[in-house]
């Protein structure tokens, strides 16, 4: 059962900035949605 849910977070797409569509380097599953440049503004 564990490794179905590694598995699942592994194959999940890169995260991507909600504004500027730049991917966000950062774990894929947090709740952040805009990238640092986007989120200083």
């Amino acid at each position: 059962m564990i490794e179905n849910v590694v598995e699942y977070f592994r194959n999940l797409p890169p995260k991507q900035c909600a504004t500027c569509g730049e991917k966000i380097e950062e774990q894929h599953e947090c709740y952040g949605r805009q990238c640092e440049s986007c989120d200083e503004l």
